[in-house]
Order: C-alpha cells, then structure tokens, then sequence
C-alpha cells in the first residue's frame, strides 16, 4: 500500500484538530467611557446661580462653577461683582508657567462695590463635609482625601475640610495674612497642582468649560509671571451668572455624582489604568489625578 494513502488512511480515525480561536478579551472601559455610559439618574445638575461666565477679548469663554458650601461669603462677593459688572473691562494680567492665570484690576484703582471688601472669614477650611468617597492610597498633603457629595474634591482632617489645589481649580488672590483677599482679583491652576497652597488660599470654584482659554495664553516675562513691558494683558469683555443671562442663552451643567455606583467604577478605574496599554497598574491615584466629570447637560 503506498505509503500517502496508509497515512491518510490512519489519520481518517484520528479526531481533527481543534482550529477555533478563543475570541478576543475585551479590553476594559476607560474611566471616560464609564462616564459617558452613566445613565441620567447618576448626574446631578449645576444650579445657573453657580456658573459664572468670564468672555475674553478674543472670544474665548471661561466658564466657572462656584462652590458656595465651602467659601459663601466669597462667592456671594463674587456674585455681586458679576451683577455689578465689575469685572467687565478688567484683564487676565498674569501667567505664570506651570502655576497659575490670575486675572482682574491690574491697576488695584478700580473701586470695588458695597458689600465687596478684604475682610471676613479666610474660608480657608470649613467644618464637616468629609469625603464620602476616599482615595485608596493616602494623600501626601493631608490625612485623607476623596470626593464630597456635591462632586468636589477635598481633603481633611477627620473634623474639617478644605477643597484641593488641582488643575482649574479657581482661587481668590489676596496681600500678606492677614488680608482674606476681596473675591475681586481671581487666579486659576494651569500647572501642576500646587497642593501647598491649600488652606492658605480660598478656594472659590473650577473652571468646568474653557481652561485651555487661559492655560494657552503668552507667558509673563515679569516677576512671577506678571506681564511685563511690551506684553498687552487679555481684556476681560465680560462676566455673568448663568442666572442673569436670557434663559435661552444659558448653558447648563451636570457632574457625575460620587454617590452614584457609576462614580465608584469611574474611579476605581482612574486608580487601577489596566492592560493593554498600562503594563504596570499603578494600583491608586492623586485626587487631582481624578478630575470629577462635568459636561454640558442636554
């Protein structure tokens, strides 16, 4: 018998050979795709009296939500400057390279409204509002730290509470203690995040539309990123809250609540970036590594 046929001839009893592939693992969501898979009821809305619109000479907008639980006498101070139009034909005057944008009245002539003064209470910290949800790993700058359940990030103490130095995060300059700052002269984060500064600087709000208006801007060539001689400040055309524009004309906000199992997964997924691309899950985060979603609401 020839030996081709012989061997196919004993290979006819043999099982055939197994040539099915097991099919692909899916590879994880990102922790954007988390958010953006949250359903409705896990988004809580931005009240119009917490959004603060600041139109730059160029077009650009910034727009800000306040944090009135944790500096109300600042923020109430900011919203009469806004109502007052205060801020209209004032400019952003400072950048500072990997640190802060700072903006306002660079001449310090304008006067400032009633109502509006450098006094009061720091709002440096305030008391309760403990993290509901904490960070895994400990923060390097407190005892611990996490997220309120209004969507902020915070750290604490154990008996108080302070809002955090990260990127976009909004600030009220201020003079040597024991000067509070007026609410009128602002600055934003644009670098890295300058974590010794909290509870030495009232922390206002965020910048939840526009940061890249601010953080793109030239470089100051003075002293602490102050604009220097032949470098023109950004004119500030205006500033408004939400709540005093037409309804038609107002832009309306949600953040991923922390409450929700949705913000859970989010975050367990900022601290945990897994394969294919991290070969080496760092297995926690900074706070400032965990941005709270916010997005235009519908």
């Amino acid at each position: 018998m020839p030996i081709l046929l012989s061997l196919a001839l004993a290979l006819a009893g043999q099982p055939a050979a197994d040539t099915s592939r097991k099919p692909a693992a899916k590879p994880p969501l990102s922790p954007t795709e988390i958010a953006n898979k949250a359903p409705a009821a896990a988004w809580r809305t931005i009240a119009d009296d917490d959004i603060l619109i600041f139109t730059l000479a160029n077009g650009r907008k910034v727009i800000i939500q306040l944090a009135p639980a944790f500096a109300p006498q600042h923020v109430a101070r900011m919203r009469i400057l806004a109502n007052k139009r205060w801020w209209d034909d004032t400019s952003v005057y400072r950048i500072q390279d990997n640190y802060v944008a700072q903006w306002g009245d660079v001449t310090e002539k304008k006067k400032l409204p009633e109502g509006v003064a450098d006094e009061g209470p720091s709002e440096y910290t305030r008391a309760g509002g403990l993290p509901t949800v904490r960070m895994t790993r400990p923060d390097s700058f407190a005892p611990m730290a996490g997220f309120s359940a209004d969507g902020w990030p915070v750290a604490s103490d154990g008996k108080r509470s302070w809002l955090t130095h990260c990127y976009a995060m909004v600030g009220v300059g201020r003079d040597l203690a024991p000067s509070v700052g007026s609410s009128a002269e602002l600055y934003a984060v644009i670098g890295h995040a300058p974590r010794a500064l909290d509870r030495n600087i009232a922390l206002v709000g965020r910048v939840i539309e526009g940061i890249d208006a601010l953080s793109s801007l030239e470089r100051g060539t003075g002293k602490l990123g102050f604009y220097g001689d032949g470098q023109k400040p950004t004119p500030i055309v205006s500033a408004r809250l939400a709540s005093a524009l037409p309804p038609g004309e107002r832009p309306h906000f949600e953040y991923l609540s922390p409450a929700s199992s949705d913000f859970a997964r989010y975050l367990h997924a900022r601290e945990n970036r897994e394969p294919p691309f991290f070969t080496v899950p760092a297995g926690g985060a900074d706070i400032c590594n965990v941005p709270v979603p916010v997005r235009r609401k519908a």
